[in-house]
């Protein structure tokens, strides 16, 4: 038999309709009235029209003259089925040996294997082989090889569908119990336990189809295909639904719950609300189990939650939480993932020092080869999110080559992962959140370019919409600065949508510098006191330096230079507090430069000397090299 390739076909227009009868008819023209009740009972679904032809053809009611077909008695007297599962039916019951046949074959599948329906049959496989055949011939099945190694197909779905439904629901799920137990024993349960649980729940044995539904959403998840994870854990939690509440389904719940809202995270992103709620039943039900590992694995959820949401005190507790499970334990991978949540938290929170050791001991324990299965249980690896967030710590302590070398290594790890959310968490921390720090607009635009281009690629809504962000300030650089507003307006829309809040206060910062561009001083001053309030509400500080001396700018661009110099002076402090070098060095030259413009050159230079000179790397960057350009012209005055 010849290899026959299955297309899909859309409706059919009356020409298209027309051709086809005349084709199922040998070429030869059938009496108008009979094409137009086929046209008309059809619906232009190319199945109906051969099955509904081929009926007409064979009840006997046609006979040929001169090369066409003519009535031979009325057209009402011909019992036509009247939908297109009753002429299914119909051709299979006229058909010998192969209703049963046909019925198995559609309870393995559209597709199904010879060596799968021979398990099932409980009749001689020559009467199998010769019903396999008359399917072939009545072109109901396609053939693909020659048995036992033979490949069937049923040529649409509405006949697999006729077959399947031909079957009382007791004898289906007979079958299906059947089915599941052949595939127990063989190898597909490795290879497609999505398949042992579809034949588990069609027999309404969901003990037996639970374990195989995350066994199947398990290994969906280790191949990067979110979506296909998170169909399988829903259909497992579904029929969690039918058990009884005791140990065994709170046990399995769990498990399924924990790898939906790991998968939730990997494509929708910890600030969807999706995440959100996986994560809260989960919380509930860990609460009950009391197991240690997986309540660190909650609270590593939760903490990155409210990390994403801008609710640094609650993800700081959840964070803290995971490092003493971790310590507990003496686990190592926790341990590495949870120095790793701690960074990030007293990055966001402005503690640089201590966001720098924990990410030192998180880089001191990992190793790429032993910890790569981390990036399927927490989103992303973890050493490439260490070294980002090292990568911030230390630009802001002021060693800002040494946090650029942080910040390659982490995009070269990413990328030699080749896993696509490591890869594109990688171009947003460290790649465009590092060089908006650095002000590096070149680097920023290419980061963040590649940032959207990746979400579109698999689907990742947060990184999207943080890059669509981002793409505003190099504009402004550019001088489009309404351009730059109405683009951050934009990505602040897509975050809204994605639930994400995350570096916030940061984004507003660069709306300000966009207003302020365009001529709106006043409402980039209100957009930068927006910013400082909601800093004080979230607790995300790490830019806090930054926003009062951007205040500072914008009211001395308005010649308020008292009240400008008092926004300097406060963002130095904050600096100071910080112990972040590289914001006080940036302010520290903003102000001795208002201090210049006031004949104030001694001053000035006192302020800026120390500070540039505690620096012993980076001077290749724009802010050491604008903070010597200053204190040369000063030490000329």
């Amino acid at each position: 038999r010849s290899h026959m390739t299955p297309l899909t076909l859309n409706r059919l227009e009356r020409p298209e309709v027309e051709a086809l009868i005349t084709l199922q008819a040998g070429g030869k023209a059938l009496p108008e009235e009979v094409v137009e009740h086929i046209v008309g009972k059809t619906d232009g679904v190319p199945l109906y029209v051969e099955e509904l032809t081929k009926t007409i053809l064979e009840a006997d009611f046609l006979r040929e003259r001169n090369g066409s077909y003519e009535l031979a008695g009325q057209l009402s007297e011909i019992t036509i089925p009247a939908t297109l599962q009753d002429s299914l039916m119909a051709r299979l019951d006229r058909l010998p040996n192969i209703r049963e046949v046909a019925q198995l074959g559609a309870v393995l599948g559209r597709e199904f294997a010879y060596e799968m329906v021979r398990a099932l049959v409980s009749f001689e496989e020559t009467t199998l082989q010769e019903g396999l055949a008359q399917l072939v011939d009545a072109e109901l099945l396609y053939q693909r090889g020659r048995p036992p190694r033979a490949k069937y197909i049923f040529k649409h779905a509405l006949i697999q569908d006729a077959a399947y439904e031909s079957l009382l629901r007791g004898r289906r799920q007979v079958l299906h119990g059947r089915v599941a137990a052949i595939l127990e024993k063989g190898s597909a349960e490795e290879a497609e336990p999505e398949l042992v649980a579809h034949h588990f729940t069609q027999a309404g044995m969901a003990t037996e189809a639970i374990p195989y539904w995350l066994r199947a959403g398990r290994l969906a998840r280790k191949r990067s295909a979110e979506i296909e994870a998170i169909g399988h854990l829903t259909r497992g939690l579904d029929m969690v639904e039918s058990l009884p509440d005791d140990k065994w389904r709170r046990e399995q719940e769990l498990e399924l719950q924990i790898t939906l809202a790991q998968a939730y995270h990997a494509k929708m992103g910890y600030g969807a609300k999706e995440t959100a709620a996986a994560f809260a039943r989960t919380y509930e039900l860990v609460e009950q189990t009391g197991d240690p590992r997986q309540q660190f694995m909650v609270c590593y959820g939760l903490y990155s939650t409210h990390f994403f949401h801008g609710e640094h005190e609650k993800g700081f507790e959840f964070a803290s939480e995971s490092l003493r499970i971790a310590e507990s334990l003496g686990d190592v991978h926790l341990l590495c993932v949870a120095h790793r949540n701690m960074a990030v938290m007293l990055n966001a929170m402005g503690r640089f020092k201590p966001a720098q050791s924990r990410a030192d001991e998180a880089l001191a324990l990992y190793q790429p080869q032993t910890h790569g299965f981390l990036a399927i249980e927490y989103g992303h690896d973890v050493g490439v999110a260490a070294m980002a967030h090292r990568a911030f710590a230390l630009w802001h302590l002021g060693y800002p080559d040494q946090a650029a070398q942080d910040v390659d290594r982490a995009l070269r790890l990413a990328s030699s992962l080749e896993r696509a959310n490591t890869v594109t968490y990688s171009h947003f921390f460290p790649g465009a959140v590092a060089a908006a720090f650095a002000r590096d607009m070149g680097a920023l635009e290419q980061q963040a370019s590649r940032l959207v281009q990746l979400s579109e690629e698999h689907g990742f809504p947060q990184w999207g919409a943080l890059g669509a962000v981002m793409l505003g300030p190099p504009m402004t650089a550019r001088g489009n600065a309404e351009e730059a507003i109405e683009q951050m307006q934009r990505g602040f829309a897509l975050c809204r949508s994605a639930g994400v809040e995350i570096c916030r206060p940061i984004f507003l910062g660069f709306l300000a510098e966009a207003e302020s561009a365009a001529g709106r001083v006043d409402a980039a001053l209100k957009t930068i006191d927006d910013a400082l309030t909601l800093t004080d509400e979230t607790e995300e500080r790490w830019h806090e330096s930054e926003l009062w001396r951007l205040k500072g700018v914008f009211l001395a661009s308005l010649k308020e230079a008292a009240q400008a110099e008092a926004c300097f002076c406060r963002a130095i402090e904050v600096a100071r507090r910080q112990s972040a070098r590289l914001p006080e060095l940036r302010v520290a030259t903003a102000l001795a430069r208002l201090w210049r413009d006031q004949s104030r050159p001694v001053e000035a230079r006192e302020l800026l000397a120390p500070v540039y000179l505690w620096f012993t790397e980076g001077f290749d960057t724009s802010d050491l090299r604008d903070a010597k350009l200053l204190l040369d012209e000063l030490a000329s005055e």
